[in-house]
C-alpha cells in the first residue's frame, strides 16, 4: 500500500522476523508466567539454562520481561514520530506501523527507518 506521495506507505516485516520474534516473546512469556508448560527436558542445554533461570532468578526474568515490554512500547511510539517525520499521514498506515512495531520491535522499525520518501526537487 503506497501512494506516490508516500502518505500511505506501509510494508509488512518479513515472515522470518514475525516467526522469530513471536516464538522468542512467547517462550520468554511462558518462562516468566507459566514455566510448567515448557518441556524443558526436551530442550537440552537451553532447557537446563531456562530451568536454572526460572528456579534461581524469577525476579530477574520478570524484570527482563517488563523491560522488553517497555522497549516495544517505546519503539512503537518512535514509529509514530518517524511516520510524522517521513510524511506518512494516513491514520491507517500510522496505526499499522505502530501495531507492527509494538509486536515485532526493531524488525519493523528498521523498515520504517530505511524508508526514504522522494523529496520534491527544488529549482
Amino acid at each position: 500500500m503506497a501512494e506516490q506521495d508516500g502518505s500511505r506507505f506501509f510494508r509488512r516485516t518479513s515472515l522470518f522476523w514475525i516467526i522469530t520474534v513471536s516464538l522468542a516473546v512467547g517462550y520468554f512469556s511462558f518462562a516468566v508466567f507459566d514455566p510448567d508448560k515448557i518441556p524443558l527436558d526436551s530442550l537440552g542445554p537451553f532447557g537446563s539454562f531456562t530451568r536454572h533461570l526460572v528456579q534461581n532468578h524469577p525476579g530477574l526474568l520478570l524484570k527482563g520481561w517488563w523491560a522488553a515490554f517497555a522497549v516495544h512500547v517505546f519503539e512503537a511510539i518512535m514509529a509514530l514520530k518517524v511516520c510524522r517525520n517521513k510524511g506518512i499521514s494516513s491514520p491507517t498506515a500510522r496505526f499499522l506501523w505502530f501495531f507492527q512495531t509494538f509486536l515485532f520491535g526493531f524488525a519493523s522499525l528498521g523498515l520504517l527507518l530505511k524508508y526514504d520518501p522522494e523529496r520534491p526537487k527544488q529549482r
